[in-house]
């Protein structure tokens, strides 16, 4: 498929003092296949060099002042220009063809609205990161499988169609900062969108989220209140209810699973 007949892609990095991480993560973009339109980081309150790494990588910067992942998100969505948003953590290290992978999904599927694949963590002994990884996301996609009534997203690793995000942005709880921000998101477009699910899309991953247990127990605490907030909406047995009843919006599941 020509490139240029790919949809337009803006990369958005949510950032909190992550300058070390985030030369990496920006460097595996300047690598890409195809070059995104676009790198949006969004600044949210850092007081290490994180703009200024940023800046040097020809990334545009904003700033979100209100604390929390699920505003910095949402602000890097708002700001992005290009037909496609993909999202990553500054943390992540992309495949030379992510930015060109993602492109190619949404042009060879017109209906597709949300696209996501998993992660590995890097930095640990052979054999041992794919272990953790399989205890850590295997754990978590099976557990907010059965909360959502269909398989989650995944914030380190996601793309969505921009007028899927004007869509329902204002639904989004970005003002709560204990919000697992790609939870909420999948809550509000994983029955109503057609959301696939690629597995050989892999992004490298740092391995903080599973090192020490005060990461782990805010982690789950965050899970466990996005849950809530969104079960007070509509309950997990209702969700399940309307996916099989027909009455979701539409394909939950992704055509290649």
């Amino acid at each position: 498929m020509s490139a240029r007949v790919l949809p337009t892609v803006s990369v958005v990095i949510p950032c909190l003092n992550d300058a070390a991480a985030l030369e990496a993560c920006l460097a595996s973009l300047a690598a890409q296949s195809l070059l995104p339109a676009e790198i949006v980081v969004v600044d949210n309150n850092s007081t290490d060099n994180s703009v200024e790494v940023a800046a040097r990588h020809g990334a545009r910067v904003i700033r979100e002042v209100s604390p929390g992942i699920p505003a910095a998100a949402a602000a890097g969505y708002d700001a992005a220009g290009a037909e496609i948003i993909a999202r990553c953590d500054a943390d992540c290290v992309l495949p030379p063809d992510w930015v060109q992978r993602i492109a190619q999904r949404f042009a060879e599927d017109p209906e597709l609205a949300v696209l996501s694949g998993p992660g590995r963590f890097y930095g640990f002994p052979a054999g041992v990161g794919p272990v953790i990884t399989w205890l850590y996301l295997g754990s978590y996609y099976q557990a907010m499988r059965l909360a959502l009534a269909h398989r989650p997203l995944f914030g380190s690793n996601l793309a969505l169609r921009t007028s899927v995000w004007e869509s329902v942005r204002s639904r989004v709880h970005r003002d709560d900062a204990e919000q697992h921000d790609d939870v909420c998101l999948s809550a509000h477009v994983g029955l109503d969108y057609r959301c696939g699910w690629d597995r050989s899309l892999v992004v490298g991953m740092a391995p903080r989220a599973v090192l020490g247990g005060a990461n782990l127990r805010r982690r789950f605490r965050r899970a466990f209140h996005t849950l809530a907030v969104h079960w007070r909406a509509e309950a997990p047995w209702e969700r399940w209810i309307r996916r099989f009843r027909g009455t979701a919006g539409a394909a939950a599941e992704p055509a290649t699973d």
